[in-house]
């Protein structure tokens, strides 16, 4: 998803429709798709959930409320990161991780 695409995605879910905070709110969607991707794994990028997270992040820190995104998010986190990192290591499949 492009930067433009996620600004508009990110506005219409947060009901922004000026466009005077636009650099900000790129800024802060940016810190939010690196510090996902680190936590899930570069690959993930393209799957839907992973621009959830990213939109969710984006919505914390737009709210102040950062310090609360891990917590309140940490199973997705923790299992897309699984799940990304289970498919590059190839050695176990989807249906064999899970016991």
């Amino acid at each position: 998803m492009t930067e433009e695409e996620l600004l508009k995605k990110f506005k219409a879910r947060m009901k922004i429709f000026h466009t005077a905070e636009d650099d900000d709110l790129k800024d802060i969607l940016a810190a939010s798709k690196r510090d996902v991707l680190s936590l899930v794994g570069s690959t993930a990028e393209t799957d839907e959930r992973t621009t959830e997270l990213i939109l969710n992040r984006s919505r914390y820190v737009y709210n102040d409320r950062l310090e609360f995104f891990h917590e309140h998010f940490q199973s997705i986190i923790f299992d897309l990161s699984l799940e990304y990192a289970t498919d590059l290591d190839g050695d176990v499949d989807a249906d064999q991780s899970t016991i």
